[in-house]
């Protein structure tokens, strides 16, 4: 995408709804747009908004090999509530096994490095498929869910994944917002954020968090916060 492109990007008010991001993101794009699930509660109240003003934009997930069962009974229930698809990406065969016969089966807790190399393996291989051939994608980012999404913009250009337009509805939302909304409209909401889970990914790398601690205290708890991401948005 040239620098042209870049500088038509919709310049949306500090103020602006999700709604409006999306409608803006999506016209942006001028092509075909997906959006990434993870079926977090963010996620789902992304779809329910879809459903209303773009019912074509698609949904995609990456399934790990190692998600909890709880993630895939939200899948189920988003499915059959809204009568949609989920475009399902699974990691390498080849690349897992070798991985695993290697190093075991933890060996991303030993180290930054390691670690790096599961999410390569098991999730940013397979986005990068899933990305193939969109001019667009969506994420449900919250710039107050971690330091590492500080400087997001609502609407903007994915220079990591061949220069798409990433569009982050939610960016400004509060996680009590997202929790309001999610309960007016009585969506299906994992069964593990009601147990302290406010985010979640991969079993093995996703615990609770303590009254007080961060949301994402919960994500790969023995790394530095600076570092917690899986690669999926890099910057």
């Amino acid at each position: 995408m040239s620098q042209e492109h870049v500088a038509t990007l919709p310049q949306l008010s500090a103020d602006a709804g999700a709604e409006q991001i999306l409608r803006a993101g999506v016209a942006a794009a001028g092509g075909p747009v997906a959006l990434a699930c993870s079926f977090s509660v963010e996620d789902v109240v992304i779809i329910d908004l879809l459903r209303q003003i773009a019912p074509e934009v698609r949904v995609f997930a990456l399934d790990t090999g190692r998600l909890n069962e709880e993630t895939y009974e939200v899948a189920e229930a988003v499915s059959e509530r809204y009568g949609i698809r989920i475009d399902w990406y699974f990691p390498q065969r080849e690349a897992v096994e070798k991985l695993e016969r290697e190093k075991g089966l933890f060996s991303f807790r030993e180290s930054l490095e390691n670690r790096h190399e599961c999410c390569r393996i098991r999730k940013v291989e397979p986005l990068g498929r899933a990305l193939q051939g969109l001019a667009g994608w969506i994420t449900g980012l919250r710039r107050e869910q971690s330091v590492t999404r500080s400087d997001l913009r609502a609407i903007e250009i994915d220079q990591a994944n061949g220069g798409i337009v990433k569009i982050n509805p939610l960016l400004e939302w509060s996680e009590k917002q997202v929790r309001e909304y999610a309960e007016q409209k009585r969506l299906p909401v994992n069964r593990l954020h009601k147990q302290g889970y406010p985010s979640i990914g991969c079993a093995p790398c996703t615990r609770a968090v303590q009254p007080g601690e961060h949301p994402r205290a919960g994500r790969w708890w023995w790394e530095d916060p600076a570092n917690k991401e899986c690669g999926l948005h890099k910057r």
